[in-house]
C-alpha cells in the first residue's frame, strides 16, 4: 500500500516547489553575497547556512512520503499539543530578538515554533471538521473550530508577533468552503475597510453614508419582512466599532505599528526613520524596470541599501535584478501552486484530506500575498517571509512539511474507499 501511494505522488506539485526552493536559494545568495566569495556551503555566510537547509529538506520529504498517511490524522492532536507546549515554553526559554520572543536559540541556529504550528493547527481543523456531526451552520461546531484556531493566535499575540498570527486568520477561508455562513468573511473584510476609513475620514460622514446605505437596503427588502431592530442593532455595533478606531490607533498600538500604517496611508513620515524600508524596497524594485538588472548585479542590492533583503524583502532582489518579466514568472509559478493544490484538494476521497489542503492553500498564499503587498504600499509591513524564498530553516522546513503531509494524503487516496 505504501509503496503504491508514492507512485502516486504529484510531480507537478514536487516540480513546483523544487523549482520554487532552487530560485530561492539563488535570490538569497545574491542578497547575501559579500565581497569575498567563499564556498556556497560556508555555513558562516547567509547564503551556506541555506544551502544546509535546503540538502536537508531531502531526508525530510523522504521521511513524510515513506510514513503511513493515516499517522497524521490520527495523530492530529498530538501534533497540535506539541505545538503548543513549543509556543508556551518561550516564555520561559525563549530567545528576544527586535522586541519579540518567539525563538529557541540552539548555538547558531534558531528555531521558530510558530512556524510549525501552522501545520499542527491544520491537522487538527481538519481532523475536527471531518467529524461527520460537525455542522458549520451550528454556533457551538463554530466556537469550537474558533478555538483550535484562536489558541495559537493568541499565544503568538503575546510574543507579540501580530505578523505570524495574522496567517492563523487566513483558515476562515478554509471554514467558508466547509459550510461556515458568508457574513463572518464579510464582516472581517468590512471591519478592515472600515479601520482604514476612519483613520482618513471622519467618522461621522462614514456611519452617515452607511445608514443610508442601510435604509435603502432595509426599504428595498421589506416585503420579505425584514426585522428593523436588526438593521438598527448592526448600525449600532458599526457605530462603536468606527468611533473606537481612532482611540484604538492613539492607545492600543505600539508606536511601530502607528508608523507603519502611516506609511500604507502616504501620512507625512520621515523617509530615513519609519518609511526608509519601504521607500527603499520601491526603489529597488521599480529600478529593475522590465527585463532587470541581471543576475548578481541589482546595485540597491548590491549596496545594501534594503535592510533585511535576504528574509522578508527579498523579493526587492527579485524585481531589480530580474525585472517586470522575472517577478511575473515568479508569481506565475507560485499562483499554479496554489491552483495545484487547490484542484488536488477537490479530488481528495475523505475529508480530512481535503480541509488540509484547503488550510496548506491558504496559509501559503496569504504569505506570499501580505509579502508582496507589504512591499509595493498595499499592505502594511509585518514580519511575514515569502515561502521558499525568504532566508530561514524554521519558514523553509515548515513550509516543506506542511505541502508534503499533503503531497502524502493525496497520494494515498488510491487507498481511500
Amino acid at each position: 500500500m505504501r509503496g503504491k501511494s508514492i507512485g502516486n505522488i504529484d510531480w507537478v506539485t514536487v516540480l513546483l516547489y523544487t523549482t520554487l526552493v532552487i530560485m530561492g536559494w539563488l535570490t538569497i545568495y545574491s542578497a547575501s553575497l559579500s565581497l569575498e566569495v567563499t564556498s556556497i556551503f560556508d555555513i558562516k555566510q547567509t547564503y551556506g547556512r541555506q544551502m544546509l537547509f535546503v540538502i536537508l529538506t531531502i531526508p525530510l520529504i523522504l521521511i513524510l512520503l515513506f510514513l503511513d498517511a493515516k499517522i497524521f490524522e490520527r495523530f492530529s492532536f498530538i501534533f497540535y499539543g506539541i505545538g503548543i507546549i513549543l509556543l508556551l515554553g518561550l516564555f520561559v526559554f525563549g530567545v528576544t530578538k527586535k522586541g519579540q520572543t518567539n525563538w529557541y536559540q540552539f548555538g547558531g541556529f534558531g528555531f521558530q515554533p510558530s512556524e510549525f504550528v501552522k501545520t499542527g493547527t491544520a491537522l487538527l481543523l481538519a481532523k475536527y471538521l471531518s467529524f461527520p456531526q460537525i455542522n458549520l451552520k451550528n454556533l457551538k461546531d463554530q466556537l469550537l473550530a474558533f478555538g483550535i484556531i484562536l489558541l495559537p493566535v493568541l499565544l503568538i499575540l503575546l510574543q507579540p508577533d501580530a505578523g505570524s498570527a495574522m496567517i492563523f486568520l487566513s483558515l476562515i477561508f478554509v471554514l467558508n468552503r466547509e459550510g461556515l455562513p458568508a457574513w463572518y468573511l464579510f464582516s472581517g473584510f468590512s471591519a478592515i475597510v472600515l479601520f482604514f476609513l476612519a483613520l482618513t475620514i471622519d467618522p461621522k460622514y462614514i456611519m452617515i453614508g452607511i445608514g443610508l446605505v442601510m435604509l435603502v437596503f432595509y426599504f428595498k427588502e421589506r416585503r420579505i419582512k425584514r426585522n428593523p431592530i436588526l438593521y438598527i442593532l448592526i448600525f449600532i455595533v458599526i457605530s462603536g466599532f468606527t468611533f473606537s478606531v481612532n482611540y484604538m490607533y492613539t492607545n492600543v498600538l505600539e508606536p511601530h505599528q502607528k508608523d507603519r500604517i502611516d506609511v500604507l496611508l502616504g501620512k507625512d513620515v520621515d523617509i530615513k526613520r519609519e518609511g526608509y524600508n519601504l521607500n527603499q524596497s520601491m526603489i529597488a524594485i521599480g529600478s529593475g524596470g522590465l527585463t532587470g538588472k541581471g543576475y548578481l548585479e541589482g546595485t540597491q542590492t548590491k549596496g545594501g541599501f534594503v535592510p533585511e533583503q535576504h528574509t522578508d524583502y527579498i523579493f526587492t532582489t527579485v524585481g531589480e535584478e530580474w525585472g517586470f518579466i522575472g517577478s511575473s514568472v515568479v508569481i506565475i509559478l507560485f499562483v499554479t501552486l496554489f491552483l495545484r493544490i487547490i484542484v488536488l484538494a477537490e479530488k481528495q476521497k475523505t475529508k480530512f484530506s481535503r480541509v488540509y489542503g484547503y488550510c496548506v492553500a491558504s496559509y501559503l498564499f496569504t504569505h506570499f500575498f501580505v509579502n508582496i503587498a507589504m512591499l509595493i504600499k498595499l499592505f502594511p509591513t509585518i514580519g511575514v517571509p515569502l515561502p521558499f524564498f525568504s532566508y530561514g530553516g524554521s519558514s523553509l522546513w515548515a513550509f516543506t512539511i506542511m505541502l508534503f503531509i499533503f503531497v502524502k494524503l493525496d497520494a494515498n487516496k488510491v487507498n481511500e474507499w
